[in-house]
């Protein structure tokens, strides 16, 4: 009994170890990732329609394909989605269960990032840096979807976890499963998880002990793992013959490989020939096939709400008149997909810039204009910038005395691994031609961890009373707030100028009462409890906007396609028929009656030109193909040709007059020429009921059915 009772004992004195205010920040993170994700239907429908043609074989799972004929590839590797797919597997296949995935990898995050922070700065630094990470708009904002960058930067965190704990026990095989996971991470979403891999570099080579020969020993073989594991997938896939796997969308030659180094790589740089950041202002171009189509993501960019009621944006009183942004493509060209040309879709204004908010200006998908300062400009600088200005103050205390010392200590070690993240990660948004703002998540750790470990080291040198050092925490208040106010100005009109008022308030008069505790030091000094109280509460000043840019995605509902926060993102797309990303219920009853009836054993019903048209039928459960990939431009006419041989398919949905996808590849008119040549088509009055169905308009036109010919 004494030896159970005395495990009783300890077990008690373990589970009370358990920090009650991370639990309540873990709380408050469950609630902003996860409460009403079951109000979207089928989320990004895109990746719901793959996940759901995983389902049906091993074959499309290992492959992901986005089709239940495996037919062709989403446009990235696999990993993450075999994690949505179990889920749906549990589940089923609803919007919030391929959501729920990225929703706990955004909570496990919040978690890692404590348990980071703690052993270097202590629990106090480690609350606030998770607190920070749960606030995190950008990061709420893609934890609500079935985007893959939340459980790209929790594999991320978790490699960075075993990284710490090779540092803490100085045993390479830690080391050589940190790099491993990195090499997930490539699976997941290809070289946007190499941002990482400088800090990774840089840490092991200031932390880890031994001599220079043992620790360069040991880097290189991490570094063959890395790369082993990176190439794997990719390895595989490429080795087996085409015809017996899907086409990998996105990809020029059928290549992961390809895939990896031109399309989420080079491309994502130079800008993919469009607007992700580099476009003139009101003046955006095409862009190429699959995640920087311009005819994709404006299809994608949902005008409704999860509940199919247009989104509002509010005015000064919260209350406003619907306003919604014109269709482009009015030009008269045709294609899979509109034309976008100098006239553009155009926020209010009519300038091709959002007028408000964070709308669409900087080149279509809300992204700025590449420059130094580019974090700091309207479009971005809400969903991740906030805390920036502390940030800048924290390196300068956490690095201060570092050319003094023979040796770094554990924060100033731990200190420049968050910078390595943090650095390049601004560097490469700073200068890249193309990326959505839900890229930004990766930049959520680094200034987390540095802003909490930070705003600690700032209340020490206050507390310590050392010289101008004290005056450092209320001038890094004044300019953090400052900065705010700043982020805030263009959405008076929105949100009104109470937020503005207030923060500037309380914030400028919590720097005035440091200032006084300075002053009064030589006559009263301020008790500490009051010096914690103020200095707590310039923290919870500082994220009061953040806090509020996340429950506005609560508030407003949430755009699965390009997720974003602030109340800037109720600005929207007119897309008419097939707009809100072709949700599930978007399918033409006629049609599939008409394919049904006239099928003759094909496994497939009908093709279509891309994925907008095709996947809400395959999340309805038919087996429809989309021949140009994700938004048209893939060409896949070798695959084609097979398929009509093997009779697997007779059936095909596209535009008249033009080719497959607008994204200006040779290819892709080849595939509907071919189509033209051996089909015929089939009157509209058999497959139409009366005018415009639902699917039966695509962005580029009405569409017409083609039969193969027999």
């Amino acid at each position: 009994m004494s030896g159970e009772g005395g495990n009783i004992a300890v077990r008690f004195r373990q589970a009370r170890r358990f920090d009650l205010v991370l639990g309540c920040i873990a709380l408050l993170s469950a609630f902003l990732n996860i409460f009403g994700i079951w109000k979207d239907q089928f989320a990004n429908s895109y990746y719901t329609a793959a996940v759901t043609s995983m389902l049906h074989s091993w074959h499309n799972f290992f492959f992901a394909s986005f089709d239940p004929a495996g037919y062709i590839t989403i446009d990235k590797p696999p990993v993450a989605f075999w994690v949505q797919t179990a889920f749906a597997y549990l589940f089923g296949v609803h919007g919030w269960s391929v959501v729920l995935p990225q929703a706990l990898a955004g909570v496990g995050s919040v978690l890692l990032i404590y348990y980071l922070v703690k052993p270097a700065f202590g629990k106090t630094a480690a609350r606030l840096a998770s607190l920070v990470m749960a606030c995190s708009p950008i990061a709420v904002a893609v934890s609500r979807t079935n985007n893959i960058d939340s459980l790209l930067v929790f594999t991320l965190l978790l490699a960075t976890w075993m990284l710490f704990r090779a540092i803490s026990t100085q045993k390479p095989l830690w080391v050589l499963g940190a790099f491993a996971v990195i090499g997930v991470g490539f699976n997941m979403k290809m070289f946007q998880a190499y941002m990482v891999v400088p800090a990774f570099y840089l840490f092991y080579l200031l932390a880890f002990k031994g001599d220079w020969r043992k620790k360069l020993a040991t880097l290189a073989a991490a570094t063959v793992v890395l790369v082993v594991v990176t190439f794997s997938w990719a390895a595989i896939v490429d080795a087996i013959p085409q015809a017996n796997r899907p086409y990998i969308g996105g990809s020029r030659t059928n290549s992961v490989l390809e895939l990896a180094l031109q399309y989420n790589g080079i491309s994502r740089l130079e800008g993919m020939g469009g607007p992700g950041g580099g476009g003139a202002p009101g003046q955006p171009q095409m862009q190429r096939n699959g995640e920087g189509s311009v005819s994709s993501k404006l299809t994608e960019s949902s005008n409704a709400n999860d509940n199919g009621r247009p989104r509002q944006l509010p005015g000064p009183g919260g209350n406003g008149a619907q306003q919604q942004m014109p269709p482009s493509g009015g030009n008269g060209s045709q294609g899979f997909g509109p034309s976008v040309g100098g006239n553009g879709p155009q926020a209010p204004g009519g300038d091709g810039q959002a007028s408000q908010g964070r709308g669409r200006g900087g080149g279509m998908f809300g992204t700025g204009y590449p420059g130094p300062l580019r974090l700091f400009q309207s479009e971005l600088s809400g969903q991740i910038s906030w805390l920036l200005p502390l940030v800048g103050f924290a390196c300068l205390v956490l690095l201060a005395d570092i050319r003094r010392r023979r040796a770094l200590t554990a924060k100033q070690r731990e200190t420049l691994f968050w910078l390595g993240w943090l650095l390049p990660g601004m560097v490469f948004f700073s200068v890249a031609g193309f990326y959505h703002q839900y890229y930004l998540i990766m930049l959520a750790p680094p200034i987390a961890a540095l802003a909490g470990a930070g705003w600690v080291e700032l209340y020490n040198l206050y507390r310590e009373q050392r010289g101008w050092n004290t005056w450092l925490l209320p001038v890094a208040l004044l300019a953090a707030t400052a900065f705010e106010l700043y982020i805030l100005q263009p959405y008076q009109k929105q949100i009104g100028t109470g937020w503005s008022i207030a923060i500037g308030t309380a914030g400028a008069a919590i720097a005035l009462g440091l200032v006084l505790g300075i002053a009064a030091r030589k006559i009263r000094p301020f008790s500490p409890l009051i010096t914690k109280i103020l200095a707590g509460a310039g923290m919870l000043v500082l994220l009061a906007a953040p806090l509020y840019w996340s429950a506005t995605l609560l508030l407003y509902g949430d755009n699965s396609s390009m997720p974003a926060a602030g109340p800037g993102d109720k600005m929207t797309f007119n897309l008419g028929p097939g707009g809100g990303g072709a949700r599930g219920s978007n399918t033409d009853a006629q049609l599939l009656a008409y394919v049904t009836r006239n099928n003759t054993g094909e496994p497939c019903l009908f093709a279509t030109t891309d994925s907008q048209t095709a996947q809400s039928y395959i999340i309805a459960g038919r087996s429809v193909i989309a021949l140009g990939g994700f938004s048209g431009g893939d060409n896949t006419l070798v695959k084609l040709e097979q398929m009509v041989k093997d009779k697997q398919i007779k059936f095909f949905l596209i535009s008249p007059g033009a080719g497959l996808g607008g994204g200006g590849r040779d290819g892709n008119n080849e595939v509907a020429s071919w189509i033209r040549a051996h089909s015929t088509e089939v009157p509209a009055a058999e497959w139409q009921s009366g005018s415009d169905q639902d699917g039966a308009t695509g962005m580029g036109g009405a569409q017409a059915l083609y039969k193969i010919n027999e």
